[in-house]
């Protein structure tokens, strides 16, 4: 008989319908009103006086035989705070679950107290929640992407080849002259917009060729650089790109003032027979056979990556949607965070990190809608399509990246799960199986390498 009440009582609590109503309040967000009726309070509480008169054991009565009335002045306040919870934790979830809210974060509260049964009639309260943005997907089979056609040459392998005696030279100091082209250079590097520093960082190591310093192209930077000795600070000009992360010098002539600390040569090593043997080569063939495969396989792999970074910014270009407010603030913190974690593990000191917070800020509130937005697109195509990723799919990226990192696998699965990076690899493997997926859709043009490309 007791069960069949509580299945009664349950079945009861399920058929309840609360009046809730749901109206727009600015970018996908929502103002959710929901009305407890004085009866549902009632039912309630007596339930719980009930379920509480057969388990309480006060002095002088059986458990069970305790006057309700009793009950109620001892424990008035404890029972109407647990029912509080139950019904605004019942009511709530059911205008998520009726009114398809797509939730994702927590809700804020109209009212600044606590909110509290009243001893008469309903109680009605109102909460902001923030939701999936409202959007259609643009024709998939509209969009074009253009597929370099890139083949491997015997000037590709040798370069390769000269890689691979850089990587494993020898560092020598250099003695009785200045920096040339080609040299190993360590310095104190500092980046000023009208004589304030906007961009530093010390002991910074790098290859004079043309290239990027502080993510700014300096293409002539051995010429500006030549002749340099130890311990002269040299200064140039150079024009930021429009799309550098320091948001305050994007398009700007900027002055990077390089100071000189070390300078040395690299001692290219020599492929030879001790050469081969230690990389596990009986000859010259065997090494270009093996350079020539890893080629391959990263030219594969970065051509992938080509045609989706194409098939994104279609997607991002060919979607208008209104992002949630606070969901983007909080995205703007993560990818701060992400930006003073990056400069961590590159060796930056955290008092540099600290004092240049501002500039870690540049450019984090368009990187941030550009993330969500893409992260909203990629869900929905994922939904539409079916897209998933498996358990084994998963335990291979783990697998993976224990190998990179010299542990196992299931070490770095479970702390992971506990860092909460788990979800975060879960989501963009289902990304890149949702962007796959329309590539299959897509218009592939095979075009002749640009420069950058080959």
């Amino acid at each position: 008989m007791a069960d069949t009440a509580v299945a009664e009582a349950q079945q009861e609590e399920v058929e309840f319908v609360y009046p809730i109503t749901v109206e727009s309040a600015g970018p996908a967000t929502k103002k959710v009103t929901i009305e407890i009726p004085e009866s549902r309070i009632r039912e309630t509480l007596d339930r719980q006086f009930k379920e509480l008169r057969t388990q309480a054991a006060l002095p002088g009565f059986r458990p069970g035989k305790v006057p309700q009335k009793l009950l109620e002045k001892r424990f008035n306040k404890a029972v109407r705070e647990d029912v509080t919870r139950t019904l605004l934790q019942e009511s709530y979830q059911q205008a998520v679950e009726k009114h398809n809210l797509k939730v994702v974060g927590e809700p804020s509260f109209d009212e600044q107290t606590q909110i509290e049964l009243p001893e008469t009639g309903s109680l009605t309260y109102s909460f902001s929640i923030e939701v999936q943005p409202e959007f259609s997907l643009p024709d998939l089979s509209s969009i074009t992407v253009k597929k370099p056609k890139i083949e491997i040459k015997d000037e590709h392998i040798e370069q390769a080849r000269q890689n691979l005696r850089e990587q494993q030279g020898t560092l020598l100091p250099v003695e009785g002259r200045g920096i040339q082209e080609g040299d190993i250079v360590s310095a104190d590097v500092h980046v000023k917009l009208d004589g304030e520093d906007v961009l530093h960082q010390h002991d910074l190591q790098f290859k004079v060729k043309p290239g990027t310093i502080l993510a700014i192209q300096i293409d002539d930077l051995p010429a500006q650089l030549s002749g340099a000795q130890v311990g002269e600070t040299r200064t140039l000009t150079v024009k930021v790109n429009p799309k550098h992360p320091t948001e305050k010098i994007r398009d700007k002539d900027v002055q990077i003032e390089f100071k000189i600390k070390d300078i040395r040569q690299l001692e290219l090593a020599e492929i030879d027979s001790d050469f081969l043997q230690q990389l596990g080569f009986e000859n010259e063939q065997q090494l270009n056979d093996a350079l020539r495969e890893e080629m391959e396989a990263r030219v594969k792999n970065d051509l992938q990556n080509h045609l989706r970074d194409q098939v994104a910014q279609a997607l991002l270009d060919g979607v208008q949607m209104e992002l949630p407010e606070k969901l983007s603030k909080q995205q703007e913190g993560r990818v701060v965070q992400r930006r003073a974690v990056d400069l961590l593990r590159r060796g930056v000191p955290e008092g540099e990190i600290i004092a240049n917070i501002e500039n870690l800020k540049g450019g984090a509130k368009d990187e941030a809608v550009r993330e969500l937005k893409l992260f909203f697109i990629l869900s929905k195509i994922a939904e539409e399509y079916d897209v998933d990723v498996t358990e084994g799919e998963l335990n291979a990226n783990i697998a993976a990246m224990a190998a990179q990192q010299g542990t196992r696998p299931e070490k770095l699965k479970q702390q992971m799960a506990k860092e909460g990076s788990l979800q975060t690899l879960y989501i963009r493997l289902r990304e890149l199986k949702a962007i796959d997926k329309i590539l299959e859709k897509v218009k592939v043009e095979e075009v002749e390498p640009e420069k950058k490309d080959a």
